[in-house]
C-alpha cells in the first residue's frame, strides 16, 4: 500500500517538522512494515510552469515528426515573450495548456535543462510528459495537457504536487484495514497520540423504497449491498489534477472521472466500489452464485467461463460482473467522444458498494487468475459498515466534479448480524508479554484501535467492524503489546536442557549428504509442490501408487497443487534449468520428504496453545497427516570425468547412478541388492532395481539407471541423463545402525581371480551372491572387473563374468590350499545355482 504523506496529513495533524522517515519509524514501532519512503521530486528544480501553445510549425525532412512551437509562459521567463521550443510529441494543439520546463531547471534523474540547437532550431526548454516529471503513468504516454482554465505562468511544481513523500507499506494478510489511507491514518494517529478525522464519518441518508432495485439471493456471499444513482453527469468532465495525482502516487492510472472517483474512494476508505452505466443495466441488479458454464466478458476483454462457486452480479440478461473482482464489459463506463450531435458518453451511473465473503472472493480471483485491487481488499477483510459512507462519498464527488444530480433513492440490503465480542481477562496481555501493563493501559489501547470495552477484571470487548482479524483474546493481547512497543518487551533467554546430540536419523542424513558431496554431487533442495501432469511426463502407469497425491486446498500455484511423491521432478527441473544456462556437466542430489496419502483420512484437530498437548492429541494430529518417508535422489548429465592431459574423460552413465545408490547404502550400513529392473522413467534395458532384504523378505527401495528417451524429450533434458532414487527410511530400518570403522588386518590377503561362463540372461548379481555364499567366511570382498561376450569363443548366447576374490583370515596367514579350496567351493555353488562353468 502506497501512502502519500500529503494525503495522510488530511486526516492526522502531524507536526510540520515530521518527515516520511519519522512516520516510517513510528509505524514500524507499531507493527506495520514500511519498506521504503519514496522522495518524489527530491531532485526537481524549477522553473517549471504552465504554458499555452501559441503556434506549431511542422518541420520537414527528418526521420520522425518534429514540431517547432511557441509557447506563452507569462512572466516566468523574465521577458514575457513567447518561448520557442522543439517537441516531437503530437497529442497537443494550438491553444492547449501544457507544462513547460525552462532553461536552468533540473528534472528527476539529474537531467539539466539548457537552451540547445536541435533539428535546425534553438529550443529554449521542453514541453513535458508525465514520465519526464516522474509522475507515473497517466494513460496518455504523451505531453501533459492541462485543463483550459489553468492559469498561464503558474508554478507547475505546486500545481501538479510533484514534491511529496510516499510510504510503501507491506500490508500483512490479516490487516486489510491498512489497505486504505483511512486505516493507515488510524495507525498513525494512535502512534502519535493524535486525534483522527475519520473520512468515513459523514452524513448518509437512510435507505428508502425509491432506490435502484436490487435482489440478493446469497446473503452468505453478500451480506451488505448499497446502491446509489447519479444522473446528468457531464460526459466531457475530466478528473481534476489533484485527484489524478493522488491516484498516481498510490500506483493507479487515471482512466475517466467516474472510474477515477470509485478508485479514489476505495484507496481512501478501503471499500471497493463499482460504477455501472445505468443505460446499459437492464432491470434489477442481482447477486447470486454463477451457473456452471455461464460466460462473462470482464473489463479486461477476456471471456471467462464461470464456476458454480463464483459470486456474480447480474441483471435480466445474466452476469454483468464478477462480484468483488472485476466488472463486466457489457456495463462499462463509456469514454466521452465528440460527435456532430455533441459530446456522447456515460451520463447516468449506478454506484455499487457491497460487502462480500472473503473466502469466496479469494477463491474466485485465484480460479480465474484475476487479481485486482478490489479482490485484494475483500479477501483480507473490508469494513462492512463503510459501504454506505463510501457510496455517499462517491456520489458527493461525482456531483461536485461532474455536475451530476444525486437521486433521492437509496438502496441498502443488510443481512442480520451481531457485532463480534470477546471476553478478555484484564491481566491476559500481562501474562502473554511478561510485562505488568495494568488494566487501564489495556483498556486504553483497545479503545484506541476502536474497541468498546466494558467490565473490570473480566473485560467484554466489542471488536470494531474494520478489524475482522481480532477473533480471540490472544489477538487483543497482541494489539496491546504492539502499541506499547515490541522494543519494550524484556529479553529473556530460554533455559534449555542439556543437549543430547544428534539423533541417529540426523546423523545418517548428514553422512549421506557428505558422502554424495564427496563423490562430486551438488545439493539442490527443491519445493515439494508438483503438477499431476509430471507423472505422465515420467511415464508412470495409470495405476502407479506414485500418482496418488495429497492436494493442497490453497496452493501457492494453481499449476502445482499437489505434494510430491518422488524427488525426481524437482531435481530434473533443476538440472534442466542449469543445463539451459550453460552448465552441461551436472551431478545434483537432494534428500527430503515425500508425501503419501493414507488409506483412511482423518480431519486434523486444533491443538491447545495454553498447555502442552497430550500424547493422545499429538498422535491424533499425526494420524491426520500423510505418510512422509525420507528419500534421497541424484541426477547426472554430461561428463562425469573431465577430459584433459590425463585422458579422454568419460560421460556419466547408468553405472554412476547405481554407484551413488551403493554409496548411500554403505552409509546406512545396509546391504543393497542390485538387479535388472523396469520402472517408470528409466530405460528398460538400463534400469537397476534396488532391493534390501529384511526378515527373510525382499523389498524394492528404489531404482537407478539411465532415463528413457521419451522422458528426456517430454521434460526437455539432455541426452543420456541418469537418475537414482532411494527410500532412505527403508535403508535406515534394515541398516546396521552404528557406523563401523574399517578394520586393518596384520595378515596378508590372498587374491584369486575366476572367470565364469553363463547364459546371457543370468544376472551378474545372482552369480556374485552364489560366489559369496560358497566362499564362506574367509571371503573379504568380491568385485566384478570384466564382462566379455564373444560367440566364437564362448558360444552363442553366452557371456563371461570375471571376478576378483579376496580371502583373508583374522588370526593367521592363509595357505594356498585354503584359498584355493574356498575359491573352488564358491565356483561349485555358482555352477549349481546358475549353471556357471569356469572359462577356458
Amino acid at each position: 500500500m502506497r501512502v502519500p504523506l500529503s494525503w495522510l496529513r488530511e486526516y492526522v495533524d502531524l507536526p510540520a517538522t515530521e518527515t516520511g522517515r519519522d512516520v516510517q519509524a513510528k509505524l514500524i514501532s507499531a507493527g506495520l512494515e514500511v519498506e521504503t519512503v519514496e522522495q518524489l521530486g527530491a531532485d526537481l528544480k524549477g522553473p517549471l510552469v504552465v504554458g499555452q501553445v501559441l503556434t506549431i510549425e511542422e518541420l520537414e525532412g527528418f526521420k520522425k515528426p518534429i514540431r517547432f512551437c511557441t509557447v506563452d509562459v507569462g512572466q516566468a521567463n523574465g521577458t514575457g515573450e513567447p518561448q520557442e521550443i522543439v517537441c516531437g510529441a503530437r497529442n497537443f494543439q494550438v491553444g492547449d495548456k501544457v507544462v513547460v520546463v525552462l532553461p536552468g531547471a533540473t528534472l528527476p534523474g539529474g537531467f539539466s535543462i539548457a537552451a540547445r540547437k536541435t533539428y535546425g532550431k534553438t529550443s529554449h526548454g521542453m514541453i513535458c510528459s508525465s514520465d519526464e516529471l516522474g509522475m507515473g503513468d497517466d494513460g496518455t504516454h504523451g505531453i501533459i495537457v492541462l485543463p483550459p482554465e489553468t492559469e498561464v505562468g503558474k508554478d507547475a511544481i505546486e500545481l501538479l504536487e510533484l514534491v511529496d513523500e510516499v510510504l510503501d507499506i507491506a500490508v500483512t494478510a490479516n490487516r486489510g484495514d491498512c489497505l486504505s489511507i483511512r486505516g493507515v491514518a488510524r495507525e498513525t494517529a494512535i502512534a502519535y497520540g493524535l486525534p483522527l478525522r475519520d473520512p468515513a464519518l459523514i452524513d448518509v441518508p437512510a435507505p428508502n423504497a425509491y432506490g435502484y432495485p436490487v435482489q440478493v439471493t446469497d446473503p452468505f456471499g453478500c451480506d451488505r449491498f448499497t446502491a446509489r444513482t447519479v444522473t446528468g453527469l457531464r460526459p466531457e468532465a475530466r478528473s481534476p489534477i489533484w485527484l489524478q495525482r493522488r491516484l498516481q502516487k498510490v500506483g493507479m492510472r487515471p482512466i475517466s472521472l467516474a472510474v477515477d472517483v470509485t478508485n479514489y474512494v476505495m484507496m481512501e476508505l478501503g471499500q471497493p466500489l463499482h460504477a455501472y452505466d445505468r443505460s446499459l443495466v437492464q432491470g434489477t441488479i442481482g447477486v447470486r452464485r454463477a451457473r456452471e458454464g455461464e460466460k462473462l466478458v470482464t473489463l479486461d476483454g477476456v471471456e471467462r467461463t464461470l464456476h458454480a462457486e463464483d459470486l456474480v452480479i447480474t441483471d435480466e440478461r445474466g452476469p454483468i460482473g464478477l462480484a468483488g473482482v472485476m466488472g463486466g464489459a457489457n456495463t462499462e463506463i463509456a469514454d466521452h467522444e465528440v460527435t456532430e450531435d455533441g459530446v456522447n458518453g456515460t451520463s447516468d451511473v449506478v454506484i455499487e458498494a457491497a460487502h462480500f465473503d472473503a473466502v469466496s472472493i479469494a477463491r474466485t480471483a485465484r480460479r480465474h487468475k484475476l487479481l485486482s485491487e478490489a479482490s485484494r481488499r475483500f479477501e483480507r477483510g473490508v469494513d462492512p459498515q463503510a459501504a454506505a459512507a463510501a457510496a455517499q462519498r462517491t456520489v458527493d464527488l461525482l456531483v461536485l466534479l461532474a455536475g451530476g444530480t444525486a437521486e433521492a433513492g437509496v438502496t441498502e440490503i443488510i443481512a442480520p448480524s451481531a457485532p463480534h465480542t470477546i471476553t478478555l481477562p484484564a491481566g491476559h496481555p500481562d501474562k502473554v508479554a511478561g510485562v505488568d501493563y495494568g488494566r487501564e493501559t489495556v483498556v486504553r489501547r483497545l479503545q484506541q484501535v476502536g474497541c468498546d470495552v466494558y467490565g473490570q477484571d473480566e473485560l467484554l470487548v466489542t471488536v470494531p467492524s474494520w478489524r475482522p482479524d481480532l477473533v480471540d483474546p490472544n489477538d487483543l493481547a497482541e494489539e496491546v503489546i504492539r502499541l506499547e512497543g515490541y522494543e519494550n518487551l524484556p529479553s529473556t533467554l530460554p533455559k534449555l536442557p542439556s543437549g543430547r546430540g544428534l539423533t541417529h536419523r540426523q546423523r545418517l542424513h548428514r553422512r549421506v549428504g557428505r558422502a554424495l558431496a564427496g563423490a562430486g554431487y551438488v545439493e539442490a533442495p527443491n519445493y515439494p509442490f508438483v503438477s499431476e501432469q509430471v507423472f505422465d511426463q515420467l511415464g508412470l502407469e495409470a495405476d502407479d501408487p506414485a500418482r496418488r497425491v495429497v492436494k493442497l486446498v490453497n496452493p501457492l500455484s494453481d499449476e502445482e497443487p499437489a505434494l510430491r511423491t518422488t524427488l525426481l521432478p524437482g531435481l530434473l527441473g533443476a538440472l534442466r534449468r542449469n543445463d539451459g544456462r550453460g552448465s552441461h556437466d551436472l551431478a545434483l542430489f537432494e534428500t527430503g520428504l515425500v508425501f503419501l496419502p493414507r488409506e483412511e483420512s482423518h480431519g486434523a484437530t486444533h491443538l491447545p496453545v495454553d498447555r502442552r498437548p497430550t500424547d493422545e492429541e499429538i498422535a491424533a494430529l499425526n494420524a491426520a497427516l500423510p505418510e512422509q518417508p525420507r528419500h534421497v535422489a541424484v541426477v547426472l548429465a554430461g561428463a562425469r570425468e573431465q577430459a584433459g592431459w590425463w585422458g579422454k574423460g568419460r560421460p556419466a552413465d547408468w553405472a554412476d547412478a547405481v554407484e551413488a545408490a551403493r554409496a548411500v547404502a554403505r552409509e546406512a550400513g545396509a546391504e543393497l541388492i542390485v538387479r535388472k529392473g523396469q520402472y517408470g522413467p528409466w530405460h528398460p534395458g538400463r534400469c537397476a532395481e534396488l532391493v534390501v532384504a529384511a526378515d527373510g523378505a525382499e523389498r524394492v527401495v528404489g531404482h537407478a539407471g539411465e532415463l528413457h528417451p521419451r522422458v528426456l524429450k517430454a521434460l526437455g533434458l539432455p541426452e543420456r541423463t541418469c537418475a537414482m532414487e532411494l527410500d532412505l527410511d527403508a535403508l535406515e530400518a534394515v541398516g546396521d545402525g552404528v557406523p563401523q570403522a574399517p578394520g586393518i588386518s596384520t595378515f596378508p590377503v590372498a587374491t584369486q581371480d575366476v572367470a565364469l561362463v553363463v547364459d546371457k540372461p543370468v544376472p551378474a548379481v545372482e552369480v556374485e551372491a552364489a560366489l559369496r555364499e560358497g566362499a564362506g567366511e574367509l571371503l573379504e570382498s568380491i568385485r566384478l572387473f570384466d564382462v566379455y561376450e564373444n560367440a566364437e569363443q564362448l558360444g552363442e548366447g553366452r557371456k563371461s563374468l570375471a571376478y576378483a576374490l579376496r580371502f583373508r583370515a583374522a588370526d593367521r596367514t592363509l595357505t594356498v590350499d585354503e584359498a584355493s579350496a574356498a575359491r573352488d567351493a564358491a565356483v561349485a555353488l555358482a555352477g549349481e545355482r546358475t549353471g556357471a562353468v569356469l572359462r577356458g
